[in-house]
């Protein structure tokens, strides 16, 4: 078995995974502030997230994964100045703060869902644990923190090493914190925010430092060390919480625990720190400020599968920038598409179903169903995802498996079936039906579709082509393009 290799952002290296507790993996991923939608850029750190998860099952590690949900703290700016995020939207919607993340909370989840995303152990939402902050903050206050007029501050310069997750050395370094009156360092930030004279939010509780809320930063780092106890495994999140969100998050994990410097990746809270790179969008619409920013959603309205986009991530490594276009996408999705009509074969011609092994597909349940032809595939995909989760090799590794002849169509199932345990793509659950999304505004039914392809058959085995071609032209009028060239019967798409 090749040993599991994951870049860690802390050291800026590739390591060996080695877990804090035998045959356990112990996972934290920040998870959104549930004030709006989440848009297509966000849902790609869940779905590294899942990819790692599925991998570390694959491996056989016992997975535990929490996931937190934000709603409250998190400010505008993602530093010490601007309004929360959550009372901005409540305030812009005339609606209950609570009604605001009920909504978007749900919302994030259908596209979790949509994208197949494996349900974490817990969803942790930080409004259940405001105690425990508030015990949190008080064990660290007299040591690390001061108190301002706004609000309970952590002073930087308590901590070893602040700012090695960012590389951030200089004031500079830190350019998106806003100067705050009384602060002795620069990077210094809150941990408490206390509400401001003469005014009530929504979301307000009682604390020694005045009637407030507490910091963004503050909510991961105590349900973090709470549900998964420090130090645990990998903390993953997006790269843009790489400069300011984790290393604070990493401060207080170190005065919290009493720990030394960063030399011990285990100070800070978690042994590896994992980040996805940015989506690209060249249009702006990856900006919620944007109005229709790109949403999951958006992608379904023109007529594309939620799995198409899950394809897309996995196509480039989780590391890289991954640059999105509606050719990309589109590109993805017939790359899915191939792949289920391969499956969709296999199954016509397999005398029975795969059965998933009881304690889902690993390493070791692959090499014990799939026959010793298939075992090279096995090791050569498990290669590709032990170093540091290069999915676009184990797509490649995939297709190879799916190109084979004359192999037992059971043992290929069962090795499609495993890879796709880590993929997460659902090849042997979804038919290429599943992947005709309905584009908005579309009026032609399925039925009336599948009537006219029949009618078209008929057609031109009399060869009757003028009323073929006629029917043809009708349907691409309607908004349906038929593929006549598909291997497996016509297929369309709207």
């Amino acid at each position: 078995m090749t040993a599991l290799t994951l870049f860690n952002s802390l050291t800026r290296k590739l390591e060996h995974f080695e877990p804090v507790h035998p045959h356990e993996a112990r996972v934290y991923s920040c998870g959104p502030t549930v004030y709006n939608y989440p848009h297509i850029g966000n849902m790609r750190a869940y779905v590294f997230a899942d990819l790692l998860g599925r991998t570390l099952s694959w491996k056989g590690y016992q997975l535990t994964h929490v996931i937190n949900i934000t709603d409250v703290g998190h400010l505008t700016d993602d530093a010490d100045q601007g309004e929360d995020k959550m009372e901005k939207m409540a305030a812009e919607r005339a609606q209950s703060i609570w009604d605001i993340a009920k909504h978007y909370t749900e919302a994030y989840w259908a596209d979790v869902k949509a994208l197949n995303i494996r349900q974490p152990a817990q969803w942790s939402i930080a409004t259940d644990y405001i105690d425990d902050m508030l015990e949190f903050a008080k064990s660290i206050a007299d040591k690390h923190c001061y108190q301002l007029d706004s609000g309970l501050y952590f002073d930087v310069s308590t901590v070893e090493d602040y700012g090695r997750l960012a590389r951030a050395v200089t004031d500079e370094g830190e350019g998106r914190i806003e100067a705050v009156a009384g602060k002795r360092n620069a990077a210094d930030f809150a941990i408490w925010r206390a509400t401001p004279p003469g005014e009530k939010r929504q979301m307000e509780w009682d604390s020694p430092w005045g009637k407030g809320a507490p910091g963004w930063h503050l909510e991961c780092s105590v349900m973090s060390g709470k549900l998964l106890g420090f130090p645990f495994d990998i903390h993953t999140g997006g790269i843009d919480h790489r400069e300011i969100h984790h290393p604070n998050e990493i401060a207080q994990n170190q005065a919290f625990c009493g720990c030394g410097g960063l030399s011990s990746a285990a100070n800070s809270g978690a042994r590896i720190w994992m980040h996805n790179n940015f989506l690209v969008e060249r249009s702006g619409k990856m900006s919620k400020s944007s109005g229709e920013f790109l949403r999951l959603q958006l992608l379904i309205d023109k007529g594309y599968s939620p799995l198409a986009y899950r394809m897309m991530c996995c196509q480039a490594h989780y590391r890289s920038e991954l640059e999105f276009s509606w050719d990309g996408l589109g590109a993805a999705l017939t790359r899915l598409k191939r792949m289920l009509i391969a499956v969709e074969r296999l199954k016509d011609r397999a005398e029975g179903p795969v059965r998933e092994p009881k304690g889902g597909w690993t390493l070791d349940e692959a090499h014990h169903h799939v026959g010793g032809a298939l075992l090279p595939l096995v090791a050569q995909f498990d290669a590709a995802m032990s170093d540091d989760l290069n999915s676009p090799q184990a797509l490649t590794v995939l297709e190879e498996a799916l190109a084979l002849k004359k192999i037992d169509p059971v043992h290929k199932l069962e090795l499609v079936a495993a890879m796709d345990a880590v993929l997460g793509l659902g090849l042997l659950t979804t038919t290429r039906a599943d992947l005709r999304v309905r584009p908005k505004g579309i009026a032609i039914t399925e039925a009336e579709i599948e009537e006219a392809l029949t009618a078209r058959k008929e057609a031109r085995a009399a060869k009757d082509f003028a009323r073929s071609d006629a029917l043809r032209d009708e349907l691409t009028a309607k908004g349906v393009e038929v593929m006549d060239g598909d291997p497996l019967g016509w297929e369309w798409k709207l």
